[in-house]
C-alpha cells in the first residue's frame, strides 16, 4: 500500500440497542472536527495492524458519522476488542 496520509483511532463497534457488527468500526480521524472534513475521507482505504504486527486488516471508509468528524468503516475480517482504541493507517 502506498505511505500513510492520516492517522485515525477506533472509537466503538456500530451498534445497535441490542447487536454490535464487529466488521463496521467508528474511526476518529486526528485534526478533523466537523463532518464536511470528514466527508473527504469517504471511499478511502485504511489499514489496521495488531500491537505484535501479526495481523493487519484492510477497509473502506463508508460513510460520515455524525457531525462532530467521526466516519464509518468497513473492514474485511472482525476486528477484534483489543482494536478499540488503536491506530488505524488512511491510505
Amino acid at each position: 500500500m502506498s505511505s500513510v496520509s492520516h492517522v485515525a483511532y477506533v472509537v466503538s463497534y456500530r451498534r445497535g440497542s441490542n447487536s454490535q457488527n464487529e466488521r463496521y468500526m467508528l474511526l476518529e480521524i486526528e485534526g478533523v472536527r466537523s463532518d464536511g472534513e470528514a466527508s473527504r475521507f469517504v471511499g478511502r482505504k485504511v489499514l489496521w495492524r495488531s500491537l505484535d504486527g501479526r495481523l493487519s486488516v484492510k477497509g473502506v471508509i463508508v460513510r460520515v458519522h455524525g457531525c462532530k468528524g467521526r466516519v464509518l468503516a468497513k473492514f474485511r475480517r472482525p476486528l477484534p476488542g483489543q482494536a478499540i482504541g488503536t491506530q488505524v493507517a488512511i491510505v
